[in-house]
């Protein structure tokens, strides 16, 4: 039967960074259900001594716990003992404190992510779009407010024009959410970069979310036709076009030498029955395998380790130093 953790190593706590020895019957821990995170209660703790231990190193931490620990790997689990070059599961510890928000996806959250990915900028732990057109902030503001819950307001700023040589008015909605950051990176693909995106593909889960996103992007990098029924739309990210294209079943050609390339969206695009939905879950997948590269024995200098197991509801699993390990069944 495997005892866990020695009475120092610290574990991911709900409130905080817990040492072993302190965690209680009723701490909530975090833990992974799935690909993402959730939450679990201590329902029993027990104790035991011993004179060994292992530290497990990966890229990301350093952990020590009973060589006969659960440590969960694409074949399964496996006593951290013999997990030396295998993959583990983790997540990012340090996020395991922030919002987590709900999002409502509809025609909101379309053209919130059309919007971005015409003129949006995706950073570390925020979001923001600057524009010089007051009408689209706000509504980029309205959808990012609808679709997230997040509180967005446009507010008035300056910027320089390299065209005039001269700063111009304009208007900026930001808002700080490394959570909804990390899901719009996700959706183009891990780059958000307007050159670099792929197509986001989680607005394809129905007509409202995708005529959502057609409205976004149109607003940020595109135009109305004067003399017939449709918009074009601008950018020289020639593989998102491409796939932008097919799902409305249009023509394509990219421009060439670098320029940008142009695509026609006529307003009945949808009679050519090519538009296809898909789901594709909205929420960011917070977590990621990576490689154990040792792990090596550790014996009780002086004094016996006192290694502490818990029995836990609903997950029988937990995060140590964001690496999940199965506890005592």
């Amino acid at each position: 039967m495997s005892y866990g953790l020695p009475s120092k190593q610290t574990v991911n706590a709900v409130g905080g960074r817990l040492r072993a020895r302190d965690v209680a019957v009723g701490t909530r821990l975090w833990t992974l259900d799935g690909l993402r995170t959730a939450q679990t209660t201590v329902t029993h703790v027990m104790a035991a001594k011993a004179r060994t231990a292992v530290e497990v190193v990966t890229g990301h931490a350093a952990f020590t716990v009973a060589a006969d620990l659960p440590l969960i790997t694409p074949d399964g689990w496996v006593r951290a003992e013999d997990a030396a070059g295998r993959t583990v599961i983790r997540t990012h510890a340090r996020k395991l404190c922030r919002e987590r928000l709900t999002f409502r996806v509809g025609y909101a959250f379309g053209y919130f992510v059309g919007a971005t990915c015409a003129d949006g900028t995706v950073g570390r732990n925020y979001v923001s779009l600057v524009v010089n057109d007051e009408a689209f902030a706000s509504r980029y503001a309205r959808s990012l407010n609808e679709a997230t819950g997040l509180d967005a307001q446009p507010q008035p700023v300056t910027r320089p024009s390299g065209y005039l040589g001269r700063d111009i008015p304009g208007f900026r909605v930001r808002v700080v959410s490394s959570y909804l950051a990390d899901a719009l990176r996700q959706y183009a693909g891990g780059d958000a970069h307007h050159m670099r995106q792929a197509f986001p593909r989680v607005v394809l889960r129905d007509r409202e979310v995708f005529d959502g996103f057609l409205d976004g992007y149109a607003d940020g990098d595109g135009c109305r036709a004067k003399h017939w029924a449709g918009r074009t739309l601008v950018s020289a990210n020639v593989p998102f076009l491409v796939d932008l294209a097919a799902i409305i079943g249009a023509r394509f050609t990219p421009a060439r030498k670098g320029l940008a390339s142009h695509l026609t969206v006529v307003d009945r695009w949808a009679a050519r029955g090519t538009f296809r939905p898909e789901h594709h879950d909205a929420d960011p997948v917070e977590s990621s395998w990576v490689t154990v590269e040792a792990v090596r024995p550790r014996t009780a200098p002086g004094k016996p380790f006192t290694l502490y197991r818990y029995r836990l509801r609903p997950h029988p699993t937990f995060l140590v130093n964001g690496h999940l390990v199965r506890a005592a069944e």
